[in-house]
């Protein structure tokens, strides 16, 4: 019988004032039980609405099925036929606005918990049952960058019998997967694992491997590669162009996700330490912006504080980062916009100027654009600021292949099927659509691999 409960199978979780004083996960998973019994909340729709909404495809309907079958392995297996990284999309996608979004359970109640099931079905995978060797098609083919987008062209591209490359600029693999993502949210051990499962399919990775610095892109076509994948990611940080952003205190949110996340700032004797603060200040209200204030919290500030411009249903980040924020103390000022920021006498910040906002008409973006009230100025007594506005594609692939065409933003310019104007470049995720999530570029990597097959298959 069908399990008609109107809500979720709640998600077991760590206390709020426990949390935020460590790093370790946040959601703690599902267990047997849970599982079996949110999956005897899908529906098993025939027109299969759920699937329409996730940007890899993933078979919903049949591994929930499996799960209802207690068949953990079987659906599994299932999910990884079309997504290479699911412990990782079951943890971080934001699944309420793509597969969830269009479940028919939701009209009445919730949404049947996908990303939660996906999460679970993840952890009972091996890779000795269900990889065999693969034929080889006597093709090389470089991927340049090891985030979601590059490690799913890599993943499917290897399973096709493609020998593959991937190389990264950092000195551990995962892109954004690891410097980006806290701890809390996407544990790294969990990326260590999925990345493992990828070598096993043959995927050979190359790390302190900066493309554009030591090789170019015609260098790796002159050593023998047949087509080349770019998926290094928007990494460069945007500022607000305000005065006192160069002041003693001030960090990008990339640099602080970077500094805590890939080298563990958070640790006693860290080699990159963060200076420490005790009020901090986070703009923006995206999901890095969430992330920063998270860590921030951890890292033993008194205070958090997250301004944003707009009001508190335009937040973009998701619905459960905002929740969880929440609970850990962090506070929320809507409808504010940074002016200043001000420093002392040895050029620390010392606080942040701000004035409060109101919404107008909508924007390009389909939102209202915030509107300054006059005379409405206020001061943020603070010790840190984090700006977390946005971020843009490091333009080094852009200055050392002039070539390879960019659109004004710094984007590379792809056509449907992820090709560039250059000969045998693909491209997909953050570097052609800008900063988007993680399964938009996973679903961009499998673009990408698919075309880079027809394209081997007719050079």
């Amino acid at each position: 019988m069908p399990n008609m409960q109107p809500k979720k199978t709640p998600m077991p979780v760590q206390e709020p004032d426990v949390r935020n004083k460590n790093f370790k996960e946040v959601a703690l998973g599902y267990t047997e039980k849970d599982a079996v019994n949110e999956a005897g909340r899908c529906l098993g729709c025939k027109n299969r609405p759920c699937v329409e909404g996730c940007p890899v495809g993933v078979d919903i309907p049949e591994f929930i099925a499996a799960i209802g079958r207690e068949n953990f392995t079987e659906a599994s297996t299932i999910i990884r036929k079309t997504n290479s990284l699911p412990a990782v999309c079951g943890r971080v996608c934001p699944q309420e606005t793509q597969c969830e979004a269009l479940c028919v359970r939701g009209k009445k109640g919730e949404s049947v918990a996908i990303g939660r099931l996906e999460r679970f079905a993840s952890e009972y995978y091996t890779v000795a049952a269900t990889t065999s060797p693969v034929t080889s098609i006597g093709h090389r083919v470089a991927v340049i960058g090891s985030g979601p987008a590059g490690l799913t062209c890599a993943g499917d591209l290897a399973a096709a019998g493609v020998d593959v490359t991937v190389f990264e600029a950092f000195h551990a693999s995962g892109g954004v997967l690891v410097y980006g993502i806290p701890e809390f949210r996407l544990p790294k051990a969990i990326v260590s694992e999925e990345i493992d499962k990828l070598k096993a399919l043959g995927v050979k990775i190359e790390t302190n491997m900066l493309i554009g610095k030591i090789l170019t892109i015609d260098d790796l076509f002159a050593q023998g590669f047949s087509a080349v994948f770019l998926g290094t990611g928007a990494g460069l940080p945007t500022f607000m162009n305000i005065p006192g952003e160069s002041l003693v205190g001030v960090y990008s949110a990339n640099e602080l996700l970077t500094r805590v996340n890939l080298m563990k700032a958070y640790e006693y004797g860290a080699e990159t330490p963060v200076l420490p603060f005790k009020n901090a200040v986070v703009i923006g209200g995206g999901n890095v912006a969430m992330d920063a204030a998270r860590c921030a919290k951890r890292l033993g500030a008194d205070s958090v504080t997250i301004v944003y411009r707009r009001g508190e249903a335009e937040l973009p980040a998701r619905l459960e980062e905002i929740h969880h924020a929440m609970e850990e103390g962090i506070i929320f000022k809507f409808l504010t916009a940074p002016v200043e920021i001000i420093g002392d006498e040895n050029f620390r910040v010392k606080s942040l100027v701000c004035e409060e906002m109101e919404l107008g008409e909508p924007d390009k973006s389909g939102r209202r654009r915030p509107v300054p009230k006059p005379n409405s100025r206020f001061t943020i007594e603070c010790d840190c600021v984090i700006p977390a506005i946005g971020t843009s594609p490091n333009p080094l692939i852009m200055r050392t292949t002039p070539d390879l065409e960019f659109d004004r933003r710094g984007c590379v310019v792809i056509d449907e099927t992820c090709a560039t104007n250059k000969k045998g470049v693909f491209a997909g995720g953050d570097i052609s659509s800008g900063a988007a999530t993680v399964i938009l570029a996973m679903g961009a990597g499998k673009l990408a691999a698919a075309s880079i097959l027809e394209f081997l298959r007719n050079a």
